[in-house]
């Protein structure tokens, strides 16, 4: 369920990278993308104008309170944008699902979000002391409460190591054991 506490996103924010972006995937128009992390729309809003006229574009994320602003960013281009919930990992069946093969060119902006950082409650920033939850889809059933609380030592250093790239991650989650329960972001970071 979307957090109430949700930060107002200037919807003219322009997106990291956005030209250079454009270009990469050589935007034509004509052209059937895909945005498979369309967080804010900002991406998906200047794919689609350069794909004009005749462009279409499928949005895909599993966040839903980054596709309700999504919704709202991309509906001036009516039907040339459809918007799915999913996760990019599953580009292929959506694409399959929706009747949007073959595409032109694939977007995947991977990572945390500005939204998700900023928006309280949903335990991403270190900046608060909140519930230690971090799911991309807050609907999603594990949280990192879950995960900090219920890996082994040995599961929680490959993943610090893999995902992190810290090398310090075998001492940090020998703490993190120690130290459990885990409940909030406070109690990660000390």
């Amino acid at each position: 369920m979307p957090s109430e506490r949700a930060p107002q996103h200037d919807p003219r924010h322009e997106p990291v990278m956005l030209h250079d972006v454009v270009d990469a995937l050589a935007v034509r128009p004509g052209g059937r993308y895909v945005d498979a992390t369309v967080g804010l729309g900002g991406h998906a809003s200047a794919i689609i104008e350069a794909a004009q006229p005749g462009g279409r574009l499928l949005g895909i994320d599993r966040d839903p309170q980054a596709l309700a602003i999504a919704t709202e960013r991309l509906a001036p281009h009516g039907d040339a944008v459809v918007l799915a919930r999913g996760e990019f990992a599953e580009v292929a069946r959506i694409c399959e699902e929706r009747g949007f093969a073959p595409v032109d060119g694939i977007l995947i902006d991977a990572g945390v979000s500005s939204l998700q950082l900023d928006t309280a409650g949903r335990g991403f920033s270190f900046r608060r002391d909140e519930p230690l939850d971090m799911r991309m889809d807050p609907d999603g059933p594990t949280t990192a409460a879950d995960i900090v609380n219920t890996a082994t030592e040995f599961d929680l250093a490959a993943t610090i190591f893999q995902y992190g790239e810290e090398r310090r991650s075998r001492r940090i989650a020998k703490v993190i054991v120690e130290r459990r329960p885990l409940r909030t972001t406070g109690d990660l970071a000390r």
